[in-house]
């Protein structure tokens, strides 16, 4: 990563974090199509009843007799809101989704289904044990199923699951398909959009992941977080004039001043390259 990207990521990464944690993917494809999705085989099947109850039993094993205590204590009389805090606190985000699909079976609610898939999904940047990866985006398929299920037209849902196959399946094809089905029903929406623009980026197809962050920008002019994703990948093309006037644009519609000087400060350091 050169100097420069590496200044820019630092200077809006509280920024972009949201989008990072919450829509980006995490996997880079080996093979794309025309919008960046992964094609590789080799990849798990999304089985429904793919759990992590041996890398629970592992981390159970693992805590100290007070830790143990406390959460046999929070187990027993079924806290389980403060069990999936326990494994937060202790750096263990998939325990916690497994926590917070535990508690989607006791409420049975779409939104509650979504919430644990979510939490399956985004946990899979943060484990260490990468070989419970698969279990993981099996987890997150099973979940956005169910949510489905009670909520059929939910479409952020619908782009959840879509992206579970093409990042975590044997049939990346099919979450392909799904999306682009979605695209053909609702192609104003803007978690779609991104969804695609970084696969994009993934697969290193830039300009489609610049026409699709321009989508973003033309459906929520408020979205001003686009501008800084356009700043990156111009200057991952060497197209330094083209990644001040993203950034400057940022910088004229942000309200938040300490980004705003930071900007600036990183625009008068490209304008002197």
């Amino acid at each position: 990563m050169s100097v420069k990207r590496t200044q820019l990521i630092l200077v809006v990464s509280a920024l972009v974090l949201f989008v990072l944690l919450f829509i980006a993917p995490k996997v880079a494809p080996k093979h794309s199509d025309d919008d960046g999705h992964d094609h590789s085989t080799g990849k798990s099947n999304l089985a429904v009843n793919a759990n992590l109850e041996v890398y629970l039993n592992m981390a159970v094993k693992g805590l100290d007799l007070s830790k143990k205590a406390q959460y046999d204590k929070l187990l027993a009389t079924q806290q389980l809101h403060s069990v999936v805090v326990f494994w937060d606190k202790a750096k263990r985000p998939d325990l916690a989704s497994h926590f917070t699909e535990a508690l989607a079976k006791k409420q049975n609610t779409a939104s509650a289904w979504s919430k644990a898939g979510n939490r399956y999904y985004y946990a899979i940047q943060f484990i260490q044990d990468k070989s419970a990866i698969p279990a993981l985006y099996q987890s997150a398929n099973r979940c956005f199923a169910r949510s489905l299920e009670l909520d059929p037209n939910n479409t952020d849902t619908k782009i959840m699951l879509a992206s579970c196959y093409v990042e975590g399946s044997e049939d990346p094809m099919e979450g392909i398909k799904r999306l682009k089905e979605i695209e053909k029903k609702d192609s104003n929406n803007v978690k779609l959009q991104l969804t695609f623009a970084f696969f994009s980026v993934k697969s290193g197809q830039l300009d489609k992941a610049i026409s699709r962050f321009n989508n973003v920008i033309k459906i929520d002019s408020n979205y001003i977080e686009a501008y800084l994703h356009l700043a990156d990948a111009y200057e991952q093309q060497g197209e330094t004039d083209k990644t001040i006037i993203m950034l400057e644009k940022y910088s004229a519609k942000t309200n938040d001043v300490t980004a705003r000087l930071e900007i600036n400060k990183y625009i008068e350091q490209l304008k002197q390259k």
